[in-house]
């Protein structure tokens, strides 16, 4: 008797130009159970956890602008550490905390702590080109310093587009298991090498003097990361897992080789969340005292950066951060944010999922990254 088949319902591009998991009404399910919905994941528990006992911080509670973000539809989660103290967490009725959320490019800080910790060895450069790290990228990278890469400082072909079905950021979901790909699957190598210059440029030179956000840059580096660090991108992802001391697991996505999605793949709980961010506010030392990222790095990345556009003009984007000069953070595609304080040692999240179109919305965020700057602050 002949086998019948179908084609994946939640990874099948639709009529839509978007697999089903990113369609609005199927989002907010999906960013809760993103790990489930990925081809292709990996696994890391700590060894030792990062104990948080609650500790409320009435004033956090009491914040109007806090009431009125968590009141909103899209709410997930929410939580503020400092050191061993948990100072606030709260969740949505369809939420709770032992929960992994999907935490998209926020996963891009492990990238930052990555490289700083390979830069403070002494194994990567930032004015190295990426051709001399990668010989196999394309022209797309070749000429680009890693610099230039950690700060979205690159001009090329590839574009991030949310309100575009066909960009290429999108498109990239194919060589990273999620949606289906064509008649051949490619590798997330393969879809990076064939990244090429922007239509009419000779190099890639920025020129428009702020950033160029684009999720590749984070996969190229990665790829820098395990060109120079001497060991798989698996083993810093168990140390980070155990930096961090994550009480369930940190669950990362992957292409079909097996190679981690650092770009956006990462999914965590709220606790867990912090307590990956917490490695920022401790200034790259983990839970056992030892160096994950780099202390010098950090400052470096505080320091520096490309501006960012409004409505974040007041930030800089810098190795893989978005700053302000006192705190790093990130945010997520879908409305997720962490703040990091170097100087107050508190962390501060907040998870949510956008169900229009695109998924996006830039003012969306602006509220949510001012509380929990303030919150960061001790305000």
């Amino acid at each position: 008797m002949p086998i019948f088949t179908h084609p994946n319902p939640d990874l099948v591009v639709g009529p839509e130009r978007q697999p089903r998991w990113n369609l609005a009404a199927q989002r907010r399910i999906s960013f809760h159970g993103l790990q489930h919905i990925a081809r292709y994941s990996q696994s890391y528990r700590a060894g030792r956890v990062l104990d948080l006992r609650l500790s409320a911080d009435l004033a956090i509670a009491a914040r109007e602008d806090l009431r009125h973000l968590t009141s909103l539809p899209w709410f997930s989660a929410m939580a503020v550490t400092e050191g061993n103290r948990l100072l606030h967490q709260s969740y949505a009725p369809d939420f709770g905390p032992d929960q992994p959320h999907a935490i998209m490019s926020i996963s891009k800080l492990a990238v930052h702590l990555v490289i700083g910790r390979l830069w403070q060895d002494g194994k990567l450069g930032l004015d190295e080109q990426i051709g001399d790290i990668l010989p196999w990228i394309g022209p797309g990278y070749h000429r680009a310093t890693l610099q230039d890469v950690l700060n979205m400082n690159v001009h090329n072909a590839y574009d991030e587009d949310y309100a575009n079905p066909d960009s290429a950021a999108f498109l990239h979901e194919a060589a990273i298991g999620m949606r289906l790909p064509g008649e051949e699957e490619p590798t997330n190598r393969d879809f990076l090498a064939g990244i090429g210059l922007a239509p009419g440029a000779s190099d890639t030179t920025n020129p428009t003097g702020t950033y160029l956000y684009k999720s590749a840059n984070t996969d190229v580096l990665a790829f820098a990361a395990l060109a120079r660090g001497g060991r798989p991108l698996g083993l810093w992802l168990a140390d980070l897992a155990d930096a961090a001391g994550v009480e369930r697991a940190m669950l990362v996505g992957t292409d079909r080789t097996g190679f981690p999605i650092l770009s956006g793949g990462i999914c965590l709980t709220a606790r867990d969340l912090c307590r990956y961010g917490a490695i920022l506010s401790r200034r790259g030392e983990g839970v056992d005292g030892r160096p994950f990222g780099s202390a010098a790095f950090l400052d470096q990345t505080l320091q520096g950066g490309v501006p960012m556009l409004a409505p974040r003009a007041h930030l800089r984007y810098s190795n893989q951060t978005n700053t302000d000069g006192t705190w790093v953070g990130h945010g997520g595609y879908g409305g997720q944010y962490l703040v990091a304080n170097p100087e107050t040692g508190r962390t501060a999240c907040f998870l949510s999922v956008l169900q229009n179109d695109s998924g996006y919305d830039a003012e969306y965020y602006q509220p949510i990254i001012a509380m929990l700057a303030d919150i960061c602050a001790g305000r």
